[in-house]
């Protein structure tokens, strides 16, 4: 009972990590701090107890490239003489998450004696469908979702109320939907590499991807590129990688959970007037390609808008500096912007508007620094890490925020520790 208490309580902090927010009583931290600064002192506490004081050189590299990011967001600031430093400090922003992301490693290796990367993938599924189900109970019993709005920061529930979208503990938007799609990769190329050590449970793996990528989708529709690269590596990779017989039982259950999920939220869509309205918003694409013969979201106008470009030699080279909102600069002159600079929300306008292609290159570099290192501790995890990667860039189409997060616990696992466990448990491995 006690390690089935230990792990509910490290599903929490994970999600403290994963999802950060900021608590109602102390609004000017959010967890993802408190955890960073909780990391600093465990590592200490470690150094000094291993009298070791080598930093690795893999992490050093991947710093070094972070410095980069944020040596040219610097430059853009103070060339253009503009306030916004959103990307000057990123290196303090890794290193953050990082330091964050080391607390839940440690917790994970306390809890189980060991930790690995198929430890913590398993962790963060879990983490996710349980997001996905807190959000439809928020939205289906206003009881849960007024306890759960007065455990965060004041204002979320305006600012969530007024988008109509739902949301979880700190899960909510496009930045929820990117990270839930990293999670259905996770999914899928467990099912496919691992499937000789997870087959009594893959029933599990595929109703976790179910419904992540169902509500996941109602919270934010960036999920939906997740699961399609999830689905095309699932048939990909099962024609590949597995025996005939392990593709025939996979495909098998893939093709009963659909049978079964089908009917249920065809019913649901019909009777529940709540679902109804979240599920033309998650899938307001589908629903428009049956109905209307062609793929056509509200929402891809505003996108198709947000593909600005510079218009000039510098500010393609190192941007103008500016990266959120005009308002607050007293200095500028040009025409006001508020939320985001020349109001586009897509990634690569924004970075290129920020830090010109200097940047925008350096920031995509240090990604790929960031997914070579996790190939080089982890071989077996290639494809995991290459779709990752290639998720995140896709992201950028879209919105601006990377999924770094996502690859920082990995950092923090030994390739020595993760080998060992699979040697023991993991039969199965490509």
């Amino acid at each position: 009972m006690k390690k089935y208490i230990l792990i509910v309580f490290t599903i929490i902090i994970t999600s403290f990590y994963f999802f950060p927010f900021n608590f109602r009583f102390l609004p000017t931290v959010n967890t993802k701090m408190g955890m960073a600064a909780l990391g600093l002192v465990i590592l200490a506490v470690q150094l000094a107890r291993n009298r070791n004081t080598q930093i690795n050189k893999d992490f050093f590299f991947v710093s070094l490239f972070a410095a980069f990011v944020s040596l040219a967001g610097l430059f853009s600031v103070v060339y253009n003489n503009t306030a916004d430093y959103a990307y000057a400090s990123y290196i303090v922003s890794m290193w953050v998450w990082v330091s964050a992301a080391y607390v839940v490693v440690s917790l994970i290796r306390y809890v189980h004696g060991t930790v690995s990367v198929y430890l913590l993938c398993n962790y963060l599924i879990v983490l996710c469908a349980a997001q996905c189900i807190l959000a439809l109970t928020m939205d289906l019993n206003e009881s849960v979702q007024q306890f759960i709005y007065s455990i965060q920061e004041e204002g979320v529930e305006e600012f969530l109320e007024k988008k109509n979208r739902l949301s979880g503990l700190g899960a909510g938007l496009d930045i929820a939907g990117s990270r839930f799609s990293a999670i259905l990769v996770m999914i899928s190329f467990l099912c496919v590499n691992y499937i000789k050590n997870i087959k009594k449970y893959l029933f599990l793996y595929m109703l976790a991807f179910v419904i992540i990528a169902v509500i996941g989708n109602m919270i934010g529709r960036t999920t939906t590129v997740g699961m399609l690269i999830a689905i095309a590596y699932f048939i990909i990779g099962s024609i590949f990688f597995m025996s005939k017989e392990d593709r025939s039982y996979v495909w098998s259950w893939g093709v009963g959970i659909l049978m079964i999920a089908v009917p249920v939220f065809v019913y649901l869509y019909n009777n529940v007037p709540a679902l109804y309205e979240n599920l033309r918003f998650g899938f307001e694409g589908f629903f428009s390609l049956v109905e209307k013969g062609r793929w056509e979201v509200h929402s891809n106008e505003m996108l198709k808008e947000g593909y600005i470009f510079p218009d000039n030699p510098k500010t393609w080279l190192i941007g103008d500096g500016y990266f959120g909102s005009t308002f607050n600069d007293p200095y500028y002159t040009g025409v006001d912007w508020g939320g985001f600079y020349k109001g586009s929300d897509v990634g690569y306008s924004r970075f290129l508007f920020y830090f010109g292609i200097l940047g925008l290159g350096a920031f995509s570099i240090f990604m790929l620094k960031v997914c070579q290192v996790c190939i080089k501790h982890f071989h077996a995890y290639r494809f995991m890490f290459l779709m990752l990667v290639a998720l995140n860039f896709l992201v950028w189409l879209k919105v601006s925020t990377d999924i770094f997060l996502v690859f920082a616990p990995f950092l923090c696992i030994s390739p020595e520790e993760n080998d060992a466990f699979e040697e023991r448990v993991v039969l199965n491995k490509v």
